[in-house]
């Protein structure tokens, strides 16, 4: 029996990587010393796309692939993946969501506690030999903060569930209200991060989401407000938020994502009061082997039943 051939955009994980070739013909679009010429060639070839949320999927990407019948993707993120094409073409799109919801709103809770306690500010001052010399500055308490939420989908829920394990008062800005939830819903985001002490993004990449955290959004969480983004990079207008970290218009910030990874701007790194972290907050060898099942499990599920196991088109 023939097997479905695969193109995989984007390095993967070594176990996925090995999966995927052990049930499907795989090529890998960075092996080829011209993609562009490949694509011309043999693009007609693959059904499948294997891709990852920082690779995706592009609209030239697809349209090179004529015979495309699926997109696998290794993570949450949509926003490099042209939806709008693939639901056109009727290709199915599937993705990995809740099994790493856990450990991303693990992550945003460790960046709220250390940025609001100073605790990675704190290890610094004690390696540097600091401690014998002067007192740590004084930090601040994180139990019974306000905590403004900025999405609450899985993963902002997941957040606001352990907040209240710090008996947080949580009110959360959405697209429109959730049903079902205890917690009250902001309609402006501006209003939400003027009330909370802590604005924690978790809200989804892409146009329609760019920038919403901008200078006026920044200036309502003011001198004495933390901002925590586990989200996208876009999200944050980074520049402002560089410059009201430097000015003291917000108190301090826990960053997973940047505005152009893996480059972070040397003046958030000149800053004590920024915690920063190389986008790692799935990062966990059990989530990233959930993830990895799930993307090999929706390719077995399309070419069995002609649907993935999780539709991002749903």
């Amino acid at each position: 029996m023939t097997r479905p051939t695969l193109l995989q955009n984007g390095p993967l994980a070594p176990a996925l990587e090995a999966a995927l070739a052990a049930e499907f013909e795989v090529q890998r679009l960075a092996d080829q010393a011209d993609p562009q010429t490949f694509l011309a060639q043999h693009g007609a070839r693959f059904t499948g796309l294997a891709t990852s949320a920082p690779a995706g999927a592009s609209a030239a990407l697809l349209a090179a692939l004529p015979a495309l019948r699926v997109i696998s993707s290794h993570g949450v993120g949509l926003d490099k993946i042209d939806l709008a094409v693939a639901a056109q073409r009727g290709i199915q799109v599937g993705y990995t969501p809740e099994v790493l919801n856990d450990c991303v709103a693990d992550l945003a809770m460790a960046l709220l506690l250390d940025v609001a306690r100073g605790a990675s500010a704190a290890d610094r001052f004690v390696r540097r030999g600091d401690w014998p010399k002067a007192k740590f500055r004084l930090a601040r308490k994180v139990s019974g903060q306000r905590l403004g939420i900025l999405g609450l989908g899985r993963i902002g829920r997941a957040v606001a569930q352990r907040a209240t394990g710090f008996e947080m008062q949580i009110r959360y800005t959405n697209r429109k209200p959730v049903a079902g939830v205890p917690w009250q819903f902001e309609p402006a985001l501006v209003e939400l991060a003027r009330w909370a002490d802590t604005l924690v993004v978790v809200a989804a990449g892409g146009a329609s989401t760019h920038h919403l955290v901008n200078a006026e959004v920044l200036a309502a969480l003011g001198p004495d407000g933390f901002l925590v983004n586990v989200a996208r990079g876009s999200v944050v207008d980074q520049a402002a938020l560089v410059q009201a970290l430097q000015t003291g218009g917000i108190a301090g910030a826990g960053l997973d994502v940047y505005a152009d990874e893996p480059h972070v701007p040397p003046e958030l790194m000149a800053l004590d009061n920024v915690v920063l972290l190389p986008h790692i907050a799935s990062a966990t060898r059990e989530t990233r082997q959930a993830m990895e099942a799930l993307t090999l499990a929706n390719l077995q599920a399309f070419y069995a039943t002609g649907k993935v196991q999780v539709s991002a088109l749903e």
